[in-house]
């Protein structure tokens, strides 16, 4: 894998609450059993590592992907994963049209009045990603001082962030983080603010092209989204639990945060 990714990677993975294993030991027992219920998970496919279309295999692959493949093998359930796009996916979850969400999503007290969300399984900040070739933009002062666009999701707690950091002005939002990348990559912003995990999987699939400046600009936590009175919170609580316990989301974050190199 890339020296470059490969040591970014190990330094922000000191900066978030997963500590990173080789293996983990025998899934845990659980009482919960959904009796080979289909559940339907909506994933955005456009958020690497967490979800995204693989090119070699045309199929959907990531973080969610395997999260949910384990979760329910412990539950005995069966995950549908439907692509959904991000505008909008809070109030089709709020209404029952997918059991959960699953795409890298903060929780928050507002987001609550709408949706429940699942306990955490992911403690992260949100960052600045730039261009390598970035001279200007060194940290958060710069990106304030200077007068260039930045581009984040529409929708997302990262364009409150951006908003709130240069002004509405300044901000350029997106339908998907991949398409603020790109527009980072032709020029088009100069900033990206993003969640750290993201940053890292574009940096990953853009070899040399991107790189994280400054210290994180927040510390929140992830979790899955339901309906509110869902009957899955809290067998899907007892699952992240048990994959905290013996090892298994540990694995996972190695696998994809940490190893993962696009195309190959």
């Amino acid at each position: 894998m890339n020296r470059t990714f490969l040591f970014t990677a190990l330094v922000l993975l000191a900066l978030v609450s997963v500590v990173a294993c080789t293996t983990a030991t025998a899934p845990t027992a659980l009482t919960s059993d959904l009796k080979g219920k289909e559940i339907k998970v909506a994933v955005e496919n456009a958020y690497p590592p967490f979800n995204f279309i693989d090119k070699k295999t045309n199929k959907g692959a990531g973080w969610d992907y395997d999260a949910w493949t384990e979760i329910c093998k412990r539950l005995n359930c069966k995950p549908v994963f439907i692509e959904a796009a991000w505008e909008g996916i809070f109030e089709a979850a709020a209404a029952g049209k997918y059991d959960v969400v699953a795409d890298g999503i903060t929780i928050t007290d507002e987001r609550k009045k709408t949706v429940a969300f699942s306990d955490s399984y992911m403690h992260y900040g949100q960052v600045l990603l730039v261009r390598a070739d970035e001279a200007t933009i060194k940290d958060l002062d710069s990106l304030k001082k200077a007068t260039s666009m930045v581009g984040t999701q529409l929708g997302t707690t990262n364009e409150e962030k951006a908003i709130q950091l240069v002004g509405e002005k300044r901000v350029k939002s997106f339908d998907t983080f991949d398409a603020a990348t790109i527009a980072l990559l032709a020029k088009s912003v100069d900033a990206v603010v993003i969640d750290e995990p993201a940053a890292m999987g574009f940096i990953a699939a853009n070899k040399g092209k991107l790189k994280i400046v400054g210290e994180r600009l927040t510390s929140e936590d992830l979790g899955f989204v339901f309906q509110k009175g869902s009957p899955l919170i809290e067998p899907v609580n007892q699952a992240l639990a048990a994959m905290k316990k013996d090892g298994t989301l540990d694995a996972l974050y190695k696998k994809w945060f940490v190893d993962y190199v696009p195309g190959q």
